[in-house]
């Protein structure tokens, strides 16, 4: 059986917008896909923390610096056959005081330790999805501002990049997807959907998983 890592944050661990609840087996996009590829024999590691970073320490929740946790995570799962990276929302906040391009190099460490395990035409980088208009805001998330969204939009751009540079996958979940309305930061189950649905084309358009 293949392994398929998924390496992200709150939207990939499928976090229900305006709660601390998670989304249900067969709603978050991992267990979509794992539903969609059951037949071809490919187990699809759900490795989604909320908070999560790139290489960005966060002092008050501690473990979410993604790179250091990383490793652990490839040598306790292996053999890892291919892997998505979805990550870079929360290194948005404005206490990182970051720029896309900054964001993208964390991003590329990440790929580079994926690449220790992993042939780059197995990995697929994803650059997630804009942060909603007045996301900062006190009923939403106070640890953005306008800057944080302005960045948000960058990463694009910026991932793109490193994705040629290092001759992996890429696709841009902004592309197709929206924050829910109610907490502008996370997926709704539509957005859950779709995601899934873009993943598993990039898949099998790239013979990632064969």
């Amino acid at each position: 059986m293949k392994q398929l890592l998924c390496y992200g944050d709150s939207n990939t661990w499928g976090l229900i917008p305006g709660t601390k609840e998670r989304y249900p087996w067969g709603i978050r996009w991992t267990s979509i896909l794992q539903e969609k590829l059951g037949s071809s024999d490919v187990h699809v590691i759900e490795e989604g923390l909320c908070g999560r970073t790139t290489v960005f320490e966060d002092f008050y929740r501690k473990g979410r610096k993604g790179l250091a946790t990383l490793p652990f995570i490839l040598e306790s799962q292996y053999p890892v056959d291919a892997a998505i990276l979805m990550l870079g929302t929360n290194d948005c906040k404005a206490y990182y005081h970051n720029s896309p391009y900054i964001i993208a190099k964390g991003v590329s460490q990440c790929v580079d330790e994926l690449l220790r395990y992993i042939e780059p035409e197995k990995i697929l980088i994803i650059s997630p999805i804009h942060l909603g208009k007045d996301v900062w805001e006190e009923q939403f998330d106070p640890e953005f501002s306008q800057k944080s969204v302005d960045i948000s939009i960058g990463l694009k751009e910026e991932y793109q990049k490193i994705a040629k540079q290092k001759q992996v996958h890429f696709l841009a979940a902004s592309d197709f997807v929206n924050p829910s309305d109610d907490d502008r930061e996370h997926m709704d189950e539509k957005g859950h959907a779709v995601l899934a649905e873009q993943i598993l084309r990039v898949l099998q358009e790239k013979h990632v998983l064969e």
